[in-house]
């Protein structure tokens, strides 16, 4: 039974709406689960209210612990269940319902990408309101696990732990290596096998892990911002190359050589071996020295005959099966036949810019991060494209008259923003470009129907294709093509 996903009015009420403590650690018993709600919580009613639940699945009967009360709705968790779910599975991870990565473990995959093309539908439905055709069979992923090519583990000496091993009153090990418990900044999960990402991923975090505490080396502190290891990105390619990076909190000359000595002596197989010595209050380091310790500053992709360097600093997919099929997609729904001036617009490292090139006459790709121009302009160079030009700045900023003036009116833009969506000022702008295609990727459909719904004032929707580039989640991308009223 497919559960329709909750509206925007639900979505509303669940961030937004006054708070009432009357029903806080009330028991609601009996409840049944009916359907998907916003951002993948479920929802039930009780007494007229809404009640939205987590780790829960639609056709369960179970009793709820209010944990927010507000005035037209309530938040709960699932203390008892009387009736599982037909839709339900077994999780296959052991740190479901505490990491809150893959919140969708329980449901099974079917079920997952029938809710994601009913989002799409959903948000055009209520957001866009505008006459859209049939959304197209959602593109699953062949792989439910393994599929992520990056991960971020945070260092941490606040472990997480659990009401067991709180009540336990024993004592345990407090430094962890994992990822951040959702909705607490300093406090981190310790991972011992996650599901996200293969290769060696698992074995340098849980060997790291032990190495530093066999060593005695300080795990962060991330309410005093004190401690050497903070944190640890692993990226991995199709092609077996593996990218390990390790930020530290302290300029301990020391303790950072005999890390990053430990990874390079006991994995061979890293072929890009960086690391940052972060000492700001926060774990960004767009604006940090990366230094290479060992091996490439760089490892690459491919897709289909083009190959991708990828930096320390670079934007890629995190799915590179199915960033191959969004793309091939976007090129599909941009129909070039050879001849055509491409807008490639948040263009990151210039992957769409890239992929659709061969079929362009020319391809102007923009994006905000200026490393990330520097590899689009790279990767044009290592497969031998010379009709890509690039720049660097604010997508609101460059893309104005004068700009305009410069360059070639463009055939078909294909724009790809944040979750964020376009500026209004963007949005306004291609309006007034009134290019004849416009393809928009975007991995927020709700953001993506508000601004389709000012295209609307020019543009007609004639293709919708959802993506999963992430199972386990109720995160979707979704491709659209507009095309110029006549």
């Amino acid at each position: 039974m497919f559960c329709q996903v909750a509206g925007y009015k639900e979505y509303f009420l669940l961030n937004f709406a006054p708070m009432s403590r009357k029903m806080k650690n009330k028991v609601v018993t009996n409840l049944k689960i009916e359907r998907i709600a916003a951002e993948g919580k479920c929802v039930a009613h009780h007494e007229g209210k809404v009640v939205f639940v987590n780790n829960v699945a639609p056709g369960d009967v179970v009793d709820v612990r209010i944990t927010k009360g507000k005035s037209s709705f309530m938040e709960g968790e699932a203390i008892a269940f009387h009736e599982y779910s037909k839709e339900r599975v077994e999780p296959f991870c052991s740190h479901f319902g505490t990491c809150g990565g893959c919140k969708w473990q329980h449901i099974n995959y079917e079920l997952q990408k029938t809710y994601k093309r009913q989002q799409v539908l959903d948000q055009f439905t209520r957001i866009a309101k505008v006459a859209i055709p049939e959304v197209l069979p959602i593109i699953g992923s062949s792989h439910t696990q393994y599929y992520r090519n990056k991960l971020d583990f945070t260092f941490s000496n606040n472990r997480w732990l659990t009401r067991e091993e709180i009540n336990s009153g024993k004592s345990f090990e407090r430094n962890a290596l994992g990822f951040h418990i959702p909705k607490m900044f300093d406090k981190i999960i310790d991972i011992e096998n996650c599901f996200l990402q293969g290769g060696i991923s698992n074995e340098v975090r849980n060997r790291l892990r032990e190495f530093a505490l066999e060593n005695g080396l300080s795990f962060y502190d991330l309410r005093n911002q004190v401690g050497l290891l903070r944190n640890l990105i692993i990226r991995t390619t199709s092609t077996d190359e593996t990218m390990v990076i390790v930020q530290f909190g302290e300029n301990d000359r020391d303790g950072i050589e005999r890390v990053m000595q430990f990874l390079k002596l006991n994995f061979p197989s890293i072929t890009s071996l960086l690391y940052i010595i972060n000492l700001k209050k926060n774990e960004t380091f767009h604006d940090q020295e990366v230094i290479t310790y060992h091996g490439k500053d760089y490892i690459e992709e491919k897709m289909e005959d083009l190959k991708f360097r990828i930096g320390p600093k670079s934007f890629y997919q995190t799915n590179s099966e199915q960033a191959y099929e969004l793309y091939r997609v976007a090129r599909e729904f941009a129909d070039l036949k050879g001849e055509e001036i491409v807008y490639d617009l948040y263009t990151g490292t210039g992957t769409i810019a890239n992929f659709v090139a061969k079929q362009a006459k020319a391809v102007i790709g923009i994006e905000y991060v200026e490393a990330a121009i520097e590899d689009a302009k790279l990767n044009s160079i290592v497969n031998g494209l010379d009709n890509t030009s690039f720049y660097a700045g604010d997508m609101k900023d460059i893309l104005k008259v004068e700009f305009l003036k410069n360059h070639p009116k463009p055939d078909v833009i294909i724009t790809d923003p944040p979750r964020a969506g376009m500026h209004e000022d963007v949005v306004k702008m291609l309006l007034r470009l009134e290019a004849p295609k416009i393809v928009y990727v975007s991995c927020n459909p709700a953001t993506q129907a508000r601004d389709i719904a000012l295209l609307a004032e020019k543009y007609v929707i004639d293709k919708i294709q959802p993506v999963d580039m992430f199972p386990q989640t109720y995160h979707v991308e979704n491709v659209v093509r507009l095309t110029l009223k006549s």
